[in-house]
């Protein structure tokens, strides 16, 4: 199945790299550019895209708004939304995974990893290893308002099961499903049905959002090395 890549980046040398390393490839190819974030919405509806290599800082319709705008379209849910920056520490990026994107990468980034982050991105985990997510997001939030729960969070935890609570505890950890299972001493296709019980009790769209909610919610804490 050919994974149907969008490249949305102001830059057109940047998006021309993307492609050439993209269309390399035998299982994804790129449907479409976008210079801006309005126009990466319209061609993502239109060419059926299933990952967008979104850029931050667009002229117009930014990427963050883009992001918000097609994470909150019901008619594209099959969707994912990975984060380039040019900056790992860019401010932006908390605010783009809680918008609905994956994850992020770095555009200083070696092409297998980007390749690999499609191919990921598109099997609907987040983008990252779980530990380089966790890691990074709890140094932004650490950054901002991480002493401040955020309510809304925090109500829509009760929803959750005490096995779901410790499973999500788990993923903030950076861990994956093999490693959770040890740890809580369950199958590893336990571990996933209780993520996927989370994700859909929480509305969080993959891996990725879990960890923000988590964050969020005061249910884990940030530490900063």
């Amino acid at each position: 199945m050919t994974i149907r890549v969008l490249l949305a980046d102001d830059q057109a040398l940047l998006r021309s790299a993307f492609r050439v390393l993209v269309d390399s490839e035998p299982d994804m190819e790129v449907v479409g550019e976008a210079s801006d974030g309005a126009e990466a919405v319209r061609l993502t509806r239109e060419e059926r895209a299933d990952v967008v290599l979104m850029d931050i800082r667009m002229p117009g319709t930014d990427g963050l708004a883009a992001t918000r705008m097609i994470s909150e379209d019901p008619s594209l849910a099959h969707v994912r939304v990975v984060i380039l920056t040019t900056f790992e520490v860019d401010d932006y990026v908390v605010q783009s995974l809680r918008a609905g994107a994956s994850g992020f990468l770095g555009k200083g980034s070696e092409p297998e990893e980007l390749l690999s982050a499609i191919r990921v991105a598109a099997g609907g985990e987040a983008l990252l290893s779980p530990a380089a997510t966790k890691g990074l997001i709890a140094r932004f939030l650490a950054q901002g308002d991480a002493d401040e729960k955020d309510p809304v969070s925090s109500e829509r935890l009760a929803a959750l099961t005490v096995r779901e609570r410790e499973v999500l505890v788990q993923v903030a950890g950076g861990h994956s499903n093999d490693e959770i299972a040890e740890r809580l001493e369950v199958s590893p296709l336990t571990v996933k049905t209780h993520v996927n019980r989370a994700m859909a009790k929480l509305g969080a769209r993959d891996r990725a959002q879990l960890v923000v909610i988590a964050y969020e919610s005061g249910l884990v804490r940030p530490r900063v090395e």
